[in-house]
């Protein structure tokens, strides 16, 4: 938890928000609050997408994609320009992100494992029943298209976890977004369901983004007058990597990673060079194709982009804006060709930063760009505090508003982890030459715990496989594994324990 306890009065003093844009306090209680005070919550339109890494947009240095809107909002923001995740895969990362909890905690460590019932989203967390509270698109933290955490809306578009959902649930029920493809003609290709490439292929007013768009800008004007907390979340542009807007962007013009041909010598993590060999059978391995696969992912990037620009607008035209944050992140990254890779659950930057953008309310007009690193486990603290709420949740993250100012916070290194996900990597017998299965076998349980320090190195720890070190500062693309070296024994040292201390300051009982 942060040192840092900003009253309500320091942040509308120091930030420069009004008081229209900033809770009333909690003392208050909701039968005595008037309809105009309670149109002064600020409200939270929290927007986020799967498998978006960082470089996807101008403000993080990509030029050629095609975001206009994702750009104007950036225009608008607080840009964490070196934001990441607290694991690089999705159920973990939006267990934290859902929580302010690390996902050894929280119990999430591994994709498809339910958030525990007793523990706290953020509506939640703020517990005010003045807001009209609403969850819309992929969840992936159990139950998938059952109403649950402290929302009164729900809007699922996902029925490929029916089989994890908890005990009682009843297995027949599809997603809303199934009920509108039935809707509007179609027939599951999939038994009874729909498959997620069956989705991608349809036209641009059936897919998912324009879906989320419509039922979210249905939530807000219903919700004009009531402050709300809308969270949507795109499944794009995650697998399948096509849609509708596969030839908006041409692959001739698309820019391989500078990292692209890196060899991952055997001095890097063999399960890293396990799945590099998996995503090089599957996707090839040679520049054209992986400049294919950029051009189509992009084309999903801006297909959600479209949708994101006709929900801000919606927002404008009713006015809703200058009281309303708005939040823009990912839940993780995609290598996207870095080190000829495809996906993520690497500790590699493609896959763990991600884009995060803040639209502050009488902040509009003075966009800041923050150059230092952050992390996705600071996500609830910086909102409850934005949102004026007095919770006394203990987080282990803190609140980033001391950035927003332009002060200091307590914990400047971000620290990442990777827990066994049960299958980090499939061979088929004699298909590799990399390991042998028992070696292969060992990797199933493997822990990471990586650190990003301030001054530019990033150390990655590893219980079973080969450890990281990188200068970040001299090799943005992590090219050349240091841990080896014997040059850099005091900075393993001191970042080890560094490590080490935040492992016992939140309870992660992890030996790396």
């Amino acid at each position: 938890m942060s040192a840092h306890n900003y009253t309500r009065r320091n942040l509308l003093k120091t930030i420069g928000l009004g008081a229209a844009a900033i809770a009333t306090p909690k003392c208050v209680g909701a039968s005595g609050l008037s309809a105009r005070a309670k149109k002064r919550k600020p409200n939270l339109l929290f927007i986020w997408t799967d498998q978006q890494r960082a470089d996807t947009m101008a403000i993080y240095g990509n030029t050629k994609i095609h975001a206009p809107n994702l750009n104007k909002l950036a225009d608008e923001s607080v840009v964490f320009e070196k934001a990441y995740v607290t694991q690089p895969v999705c159920t973990p990362n939006r267990s934290a992100v859902m929580t302010g909890l690390w996902p050894h905690t929280n119990g999430c460590t591994a994709n498809n494992i339910r958030l525990p019932q007793d523990i706290r989203c953020v509506p939640e967390i703020v517990n005010d029943s003045d807001y009209r509270t609403a969850y819309m698109g992929k969840w992936h933290l159990g139950d998938e298209i059952f109403v649950q955490h402290g929302f009164e809306e729900w809007a699922a578009i996902e029925d490929n976890y029916i089989e994890y959902y908890r005990k009682g649930r009843d297995r027949s029920k599809r997603s809303n977004y199934h009920h509108f493809l039935i809707e509007h003609g179609y027939k599951p290709d999939n038994g009874n369901k729909f498959s997620r490439s069956f989705a991608a292929r349809r036209p641009l007013e059936h897919c998912k983004p324009k879906f989320l768009e419509t039922k979210a800008c249905e939530f807000l004007r219903r919700n004009r007058n009531e402050p709300f907390m809308l969270y949507i979340n795109f499944l794009e542009p995650h697998p399948p990597y096509f849609g509708p807007l596969d030839k908006e962007h041409d692959p001739e013009k698309v820019d391989l990673p500078a990292n692209f041909g890196d060899p991952l010598e055997e001095n890097e993590p063999l399960l890293y060079r396990l799945k590099r060999q998996k995503c090089r059978d599957k996707y090839g391995k040679d520049a054209k194709s992986i400049r294919e696969l950029i051009a189509k992912y992009w084309g999903l990037v801006t297909q959600v982009d479209m949708s994101v620009g006709a929900i801000l607008k919606t927002l404008d035209d009713l006015g809703l804006t200058d009281n309303t944050i708005v939040v823009y992140t990912s839940d993780h990254g995609d290598m996207m060709g870095a080190h000829n890779m495809v996906g993520k659950t690497v500790m590699y930057e493609e896959a763990v930063r991600i884009p995060w953008l803040m639209r502050i309310p009488k902040m509009r007009r003075r966009a800041r760009v923050i150059n230092n690193s952050v992390s996705h486990i600071d996500m609830v603290p910086t909102v409850m505090e934005l949102m004026g709420s007095e919770a006394d949740e203990n987080f282990p993250g803190q609140s980033l508003i001391p950035l927003i100012k332009g002060s200091k916070v307590v914990e400047d290194h971000v620290f990442i982890e990777w827990n066994p996900s049960g299958k980090a990597v499939k061979v088929n017998k004699g298909s590799t030459s990399l390991a042998s299965r028992e070696e292969i076998a060992r990797l199933e349980n493997e822990h990471t715990r990586t650190v990003v320090s301030p001054d530019g190195w990033k150390l990655c720890l590893s219980d079973v496989d080969k450890c990281q070190l990188f200068n970040l500062n001299k090799d943005r693309g992590e090219t050349t594994n240091l841990f080896d070296s014997g040059r850099h024994k005091d900075v393993i040292s001191r970042l080890t324990k560094k490590i080490h201390r935040w492992q016992e300051t939140v309870d992660d009982k992890v030996r790396v």
